[in-house]
């Protein structure tokens, strides 16, 4: 298996405005936005939603748990977010710092004394911030040198136990590709934010993220890793695709990547559950009260650059002006956000295959939502 990536380079270019919704109304279903789309690219299956800082306000899924069955997915239905669980991460780390237990200017040998003499000079300085906005110098490589998918699979103990035996290998590792303050998109930036909260915390990140932030916004379906019973057609199954070959993975301890770059992209979830999550932002973003104070949540969609905190922030007339983004991507699935915070609204696209078409038709899929019109929620 692959590692974990993102694209950073998004590709559509949109264009036209933004649906008003009214409030306290039932979700729009919006299948038939979806399932042509599916169709014209053969997804196994396709989910998406549009969410103000009122809740969702339309929402899909259509197609197959698993390509070539007849297992119809569900709205309820969970898919992986990959990369786009950085932004989650970085919220629970906004958390820490909210509570006095960390602060955006501590660096990395104040944050893990422990191995303050052991890691490579060039990291000890670096700030909290900086890691959240791949600015840590770290190379995109996931692995340590020497060591693959299997291998980081393999290491002993809980998931907690293997992130710090991870954070011991990967700091010893001079900087290859980027110096510190530099940017360079790495999954070993949120290894070591989600080895920071734990040895702040003294608390498990998955179980930070349930009890700080699945449980208290109401996140029910939400779990790490892939999707489902061993076995079983009980969730969707990933997929990848191989000269127009659909092949489906079914779930099992290696069906993803390891935890011990969870907190970089193993969250998998609803569309209706990651829309509660993007729902807290853009409440933050109106200064509404929620899960972090507002300028924290502020704080969270500040970029160094272009990208900033689990978020790329980009210009686009449709927003308003300035857009937050994300794509995320264990190569057997595919989940994209855009939200406009100055339009308060975000369009949530997720399928469960990876791979350039899956990227095109997310791509399409958002499009295709954020000039959606319901024609009964019209203004």
């Amino acid at each position: 298996m692959k590692v974990l990536v993102i694209s950073m380079v998004f590709t559509v270019v949109f264009s036209g405005g933004f649906a008003l919704f009214g409030k306290n109304t039932a979700p729009a279903d919006i299948g038939s936005v979806l399932e042509p789309i599916r169709e014209r690219y053969d997804l196994p299956a396709l989910a998406g939603g549009i969410v103000t800082s009122d809740g969702i306000v339309a929402q899909g899924a259509v197609g197959v748990r698993k390509y070539g069955t007849e297992t119809p997915v569900t709205i309820n239905d969970e898919f992986h977010l990959g990369s786009d669980t950085k932004a989650m991460t970085a919220t629970i780390i906004a958390m820490l710092v909210e509570k006095g237990k960390l602060s955006w200017s501590m660096t990395l040998s104040d944050a893990l004394p422990e191995l303050a003499t052991t890691m490579d000079p060039a990291y000890r300085s670096v700030t909290l911030d900086q890691l959240l906005a791949h600015r840590a110098g770290f190379t995109d490589n996931s692995w340590p040198i020497g060591e693959t998918f299997q291998s980081m699979h393999n290491l002993p103990g809980s998931p907690r136990d293997q992130r710090w035996k991870y954070a011991q290998m990967i700091l010893k590792e001079a900087p290859t590709k980027a110096r510190p303050g530099e940017f360079l998109y790495s999954n070993r930036s949120y290894a070591i934010a989600g080895v920071i909260a734990e040895r702040t915390s003294n608390i498990p990140w998955e179980r930070m993220m349930q009890s700080w932030l699945f449980e208290p916004l109401g996140m029910d379906t939400c779990g790490f890793g892939a999707m489902g019973t061993p076995g079983k057609i009980d969730q969707p199954w990933q997929h990848t695709l191989s000269e127009k070959m659909h092949n489906p993975i079914g779930p099992g301890p290696l069906s993803d990547n390891p935890v011990v770059i969870a907190p970089a992209g193993l969250v998998h979830c609803s569309v209706g559950d990651w829309a509660k999550f993007i729902q807290s932002h853009l409440r933050g973003e109106k200064g509404l009260p929620g899960i972090l104070r507002p300028d924290t949540f502020k704080m969270l969609h500040t970029a160094y650059g272009d990208y900033g905190f689990g978020w790329m922030t980009v210009q686009r007339s449709w927003g308003g002006g300035r857009v937050l983004t994300h794509a995320g991507s264990n190569n057997q699935s595919y989940a994209v956000v855009w939200m406009a915070p100055l339009r308060d609204f975000a369009v949530l696209v997720m399928t469960n295959q990876g791979g350039d078409e899956a990227f095109k038709a997310c791509d399409e899929t958002a499009f295709a939502l954020i000039n959606y019109r319901n024609v009964d929620r019209q203004p």
